[in-house]
């Protein structure tokens, strides 16, 4: 079998320059660029560049598949929208690393499975890059599955405590759900994982008095910075970072206590008991899907045979003469009607 490659990257806050693009066509004559996008497939061969530098230079979204088992997605923002150390804390192994570089973190998670199943199709980046601008938000539940995909691939110690679990697991966004699709993040590992996830709270409706109170608390020379900034720089991650900064004002920093954290142990151990429970449960409605179609099937038949009393000279003359036929079809329709007859 051939090797097949998957690459494709995403320029997302900004699109390429004609230089960039220029460079990028340097190292492929048969890639498809465009100012937002880079793709290629290999059968032969390898990308001539690096993608943790194309990453860095030019690129916010990266997806990479290979038919030997290894799939990657890599997502750039900036760190002022997710600190490095968050994202540090629930990188444990090596299925999921950050690191930052000018201003920006880059969070890597890589699965592998060898000799498993692949589908160049599985490789769709747009369908999981909206993962970013939950990131964004705060929203850490892709951080998270790289947690337990890090558990999944037995990187962690049994006792390793879990990070705080974040809320609307059980409940993800269809770009998440194509993340743990792609990574092949277990099923049954996810579900026992959720079930210490809260409920997602509804969208935050921000009042526009509780907002213009606490910008005017903002020192003036800091409210002087943030309206340059907002008027000279193309960067829309500072209404992102004031929002988030509201968000945290307004919670007035005082969370929960934390419920008791698993351990990665303890989780791999509830999902293969939450598995063999859903074994169990699948194979009890099949038996009983089985058993109702073979009910309809006999009270289809009964009825039927019914149908065909009185019926019986007609039948025996129809049998005899597609017996003469000697047609192998004729034998088979003649045996039908020998059992309807016997029935």
């Amino acid at each position: 079998m051939s090797e097949y490659q998957y690459y494709e990257f995403l320029a997302i806050d900004r699109p390429l320059t004609g230089t960039e693009m220029a460079e990028l066509r340097a190292r492929s004559t048969r890639a498809r660029i465009t100012p937002t996008s880079f793709v290629n497939e290999y059968s032969w061969g390898d990308l001539k560049g690096d993608p943790d530098d194309w990453m860095a230079r030019y690129f916010d979204a990266f997806c990479y598949l290979a038919n030997w088992g290894t799939r990657i997605l890599k997502l750039r923002l900036p760190s002022r929208l997710l600190a490095p150390e968050v994202a540090a804390s629930f990188c444990r192994g090596d299925a999921v690393r950050c690191r930052e570089t000018g201003g920006r973190i880059i969070v890597s998670f890589r699965s592998e499975e060898e000799g498993g199943s692949w589908d160049e199709e599985e490789a769709d980046l747009a369908s999981m890059v909206g993962v970013r601008a939950e990131l964004a938000r705060g929203d850490l539940r892709a951080l998270y599955l790289g947690w337990l995909l890090q558990v999944q691939a037995g990187e962690l110690a049994d006792d390793e405590a879990e990070p705080a679990v974040p809320a609307g697991l059980g409940e993800p966004s269809a770009a998440l759900a194509s993340m743990a699709d792609f990574l092949r993040i277990d099923p049954d590992l996810l579900a026992v994982a959720a079930q210490a996830s809260p409920a997602r709270p509804a969208p935050t409706t921000l009042a526009r008095q509780e907002v213009a109170a606490w910008v005017a608390g903002l020192p003036g020379p800091e409210k002087d910075d943030l309206l340059a900034t907002l008027i000279l720089d193309d960067d829309d991650t500072v209404a992102a970072v004031l929002r988030q900064r509201f968000l945290a004002a307004r919670s007035g920093g005082r969370p929960e206590a934390p419920p008791r954290r698993r351990t990665a142990g303890e989780l791999l151990a509830a999902a293969e008991r939450y598995g063999e429970e859903r074994r169990r449960q699948e194979a009890e409605e099949q038996a009983q899907e089985e058993a109702r179609r073979q009910q309809e099937a006999a009270k289809a038949r009964k009825k039927y045979l019914a149908s065909q009393t009185g019926r019986e000279p007609k039948l025996w003359a129809k049998v005899e003469t597609l017996a003469g036929s000697k047609q192998p079809r004729g034998y088979d329709e003649a045996v039908a009607l020998l059992v309807d007859l016997r029935d």
